[in-house]
């Protein structure tokens, strides 16, 4: 397993409600689709930093996820929202551990 993390700085905090719908309403489901996805999780990181990590089978569906986050972001017209490039990563996971949610 493969993670992706980005790093995006700049970001107003007053932003970070509209920048997390959209991603879930629109950059969620677009990852999803990809081949090898496992996961996404979208962090706030304080002062004017998210966070995001991408889950896949291959590093190489980890690197694809990060050109369509930022195919979107452009498609979008995020530059407000995300006025910076995020510092991208890409990194097997050497260790994990995952609980199903209890549904109720």
């Amino acid at each position: 397993m493969y993670a992706a993390n980005r790093r995006y700085e700049g970001i107003d905090q007053s932003s970070v409600d509209e920048l997390s719908r959209r991603v879930n309403d629109g950059l969620i489901p677009k990852l999803s689709k990809l081949p090898g996805f496992m996961g996404y999780f979208l962090m706030e990181g304080g002062e004017g930093i998210v966070k995001s990590t991408t889950f896949f089978d291959t590093s190489s569906q980890a690197d694809e996820s990060t050109r369509v986050a930022a195919e979107w972001t452009q498609d979008e017209k995020l530059d407000k929202l995300v006025p910076n490039a995020p510092k991208v990563t890409v990194r097997k996971v050497i260790a994990h551990e995952t609980k199903a949610p209890v549904l109720v």
